[in-house]
């Protein structure tokens, strides 16, 4: 076999078992070379991949799967499972439409047995697949595979609990390379961090006490006086005590990019009948200096030049992450009670020009929303003014404290909701297409949504003067590259902004504003005429302007980048109906609830007729229809 075909070889992990050390150590480079490949053209996570290629590599030559249940946490991490469990051929299409996910999925191969796409999930799952297979008693492995960052969630401490407790047999791999996005935070960093730059594990308690036994007449004594001063060493000697103590087997530190060692200590663990946690050492973006050297960057990339690491057809405008992390800045420069907490998402929230500026205002709470919001509820019953940066999907995490912990006590707090909307290229996990539904209901809270990046900087001032919590939505990408105002204004609370005058009312909501600024001008030569306005708010509705456009015989059309189902248009329906408005015309023009698939935002608003030529002919169709009242 030619060492530069053994990828060609390889159709399954099957193939992989007969299979030298020194040949998988050229399919790893093989491997990552394809990678490589395929992310600086379609963009994708790049460094967390290159990172665990002999990982993935050693689990599948060691266990059996299908059969055997290898769980992903994250899932960003799974490009080299993917190439070896049969879709090597159609990796090429990775995060494009209608192509490979770049996370597991289940509709894909029967080797992704779970989705997923947010962190920190992998180990209750595999717990519950365990205590199935025992309760079945069925004959297979369970596998977690778990990045450090993941543990910084306390969804995972609540599984370590539990697996703790019921002792099931179940093998965790810790997958440390010091990173979530970021750089990991806080205690539980550190002590990893201290297990891999300690001692590796020795049996130095065992040998001492062989030692000891053998003297005649003083061992066992020596041994009870030293039991005391065992429990202040041990820390010292045995790395993992910790996860010891709760009942789970500690293997490591172990090389993560050593195929060899990796092999050996999977075996092993094959053989226990516990859980035990294998900890695993790798480098993020293993294998290409740019991703080595500033793994952060590549994380999540966009597509680039190889040779050079450089970001091809960069667009010079601003982002909508990089006019809020300003604005923040520049309001935090004013304001000292103002503060900035993020969880695990320093570089993608914008906030990084915050932390350098203002170290001891920033909190990166690790991946934990739950706490962030509560943190952040603290400081904001202490006169500080939090602002809180969490994407849209992954807010919704922590449900029960923006309720019962931040709403029902009218606690002030900005949430920036970023990657709100349709987001490209990741699929359904990450599609911020349900925040409005989430928190237009909540009592107390704010819900707005900015129609460009100019306005996005207005909101945030005006949010933190608001006493009450705001969030605040806003998609991600580039904005309009709109002149930006130097002095910030207050956006009375409840208020939107009449765009152009008409009969009828266009009522659009954050992103669909200029689309339907755009739109409302081409329907006028079609005898259609409609008053364009800015909504800003979800809640609360400007009640007063859709109550002027509310007359018998006129049409009301909202337009929103979300579920209308709870959402925006369903918002003002339920208004209109509060209020016996029930002779007018009503359509509402945003997302169906349902599963979207991956691809670009252009593709999937044009499939689903949420794009310019969508919305024209959808509101064409609603003014056509027998019924309607022009």
């Amino acid at each position: 076999m030619k060492m530069s075909k053994i990828l060609d070889e390889i159709k399954s992990p099957q193939d992989l078992k007969r299979l030298t050390v020194k040949n998988l150590s050229q399919l790893a480079r093989e491997i990552r070379a394809l990678i490589l490949e395929v992310v600086s053209k379609n963009g994708g996570h790049l460094s967390p991949n290159l990172g665990v290629v002999e990982l993935t590599l050693g689990l599948h030559y060691v266990f059996d799967a299908p059969r055997d249940k290898i769980v992903w946490d994250v899932g960003h991490q799974c490009y080299t499972h993917k190439i070896i469990t049969g879709r090597k051929e159609k990796f090429s299409t990775l995060r494009q439409y209608d192509g490979l996910y770049g996370f597991p999925c289940r509709e894909e191969s029967e080797y992704d047995i779970y989705n997923t796409g947010h962190a920190s999930t992998a180990l209750s799952i595999a717990l519950g697949m365990a205590v199935a297979r025992n309760k079945k008693k069925e004959n297979y492995q369970v596998v977690a595979v778990v990045g450090d960052g993941s543990l910084t969630g306390g969804v995972a401490w609540e599984a370590l609990n539990q697996i703790g407790h019921l002792r099931e047999k179940l093998i965790i791999v810790l997958n440390y390379n010091e990173m979530s996005i970021s750089p990991n935070v806080g205690a539980l960093s550190k002590y990893l961090s201290y297990l891999v730059s300690g001692q590796h594990y020795l049996r130095i308690k065992d040998h001492v006490k062989t030692i000891l036994k053998a003297i005649p007449a003083v061992g066992w004594p020596m041994i009870k006086v030293g039991r005391a001063v065992e429990e202040a060493v041990k820390k010292i000697f045995f790395p993992g005590l910790f996860f010891k103590e709760l009942g789970i087997r500690y293997i490591g530190p172990i090389q993560g990019h050593s195929i060899g060692s990796l092999i050996e200590v999977f075996k092993e663990a094959k053989t226990y009948d516990g859980p035990v946690l294998i900890h695993c050492v790798t480098q993020k973006g293993r294998g290409y200096r740019p991703a080595q050297d500033n793994p952060s960057a590549y994380h999540s990339a966009s597509p680039f030049e190889i040779k050079t690491g450089e970001i091809k057809n960069q667009d010079k405008r601003h982002t909508y992450s990089m006019v809020f992390g300003q604005t923040v800045v520049n309001i935090a420069k004013e304001d000292k009670k103002v503060v900035a907490i993020t969880a695990a998402m320093l570089e993608g929230t914008g906030l990084k020009l915050f932390s350098t500026q203002f170290p001891d205002r920033f909190f990166d709470v690790g991946i934990a929303e739950q706490h962030a919001v509560d943190f952040a509820a603290g400081l904001a019953l202490n006169g500080f003014k939090p602002v809180v940066a969490i994407y849209s999907t992954f807010l919704q995490r922590a449900y029960d404290q923006l309720y019962h912990d931040v709403c029902l006590m009218d606690i002030p707090i900005v949430f920036a909701l970023d990657r709100s909307g349709i987001v490209p290229d990741d699929g359904p996990t990450h599609q911020g297409i349900n925040d409005i539904i989430y928190l237009r209901h909540l009592p107390n809270m704010i819900v707005m949504a900015p129609k460009d990046e100019n306005e996005l900087q207005h909101m945030i001032k005006s949010a933190l003067s608001y006493p009450h919590p705001a969030a605040i939505r806003f998609p991600k990408g580039k904005g309009y590259g709109v002149l930006m105002d130097d002095i910030f204004k207050q956006i009375p609370l409840g208020k939107s902004e009449l765009l152009k005058e008409g009969k009828d009312l266009l009522l659009a909501f954050g992103s669909m504003v200029y689309p339907s600024l755009d739109v409302a001008q081409r329907l006028e030569q079609e005898g259609i005429s409609l008053a364009v306005v800015n909504a800003r708010f979800a809640q609360p509705l400007d009640e007063e302007l859709i109550l002027r456009f509310a007359k018998p015989g006129r049409a009301i059309v909202t337009a929103e980048e979300a579920v209308t189902a709870g959402g925006f248009g369903g918002g003002v329906r339920e208004f209109l109906d509060r209020e016996e408005r029930f002779d007018i015309r009503f359509k509402s023009i945003g997302l169906p609830l349902a599963i979207y698939p991956m691809g670009k935002v252009k593709q999937i608003k044009k499939m689903l007729r949420l794009d310019e030529e969508g919305l024209f002919d959808q509101i064409q169709e609603f003014y056509k229809s027998s019924d309607t009242v022009t």
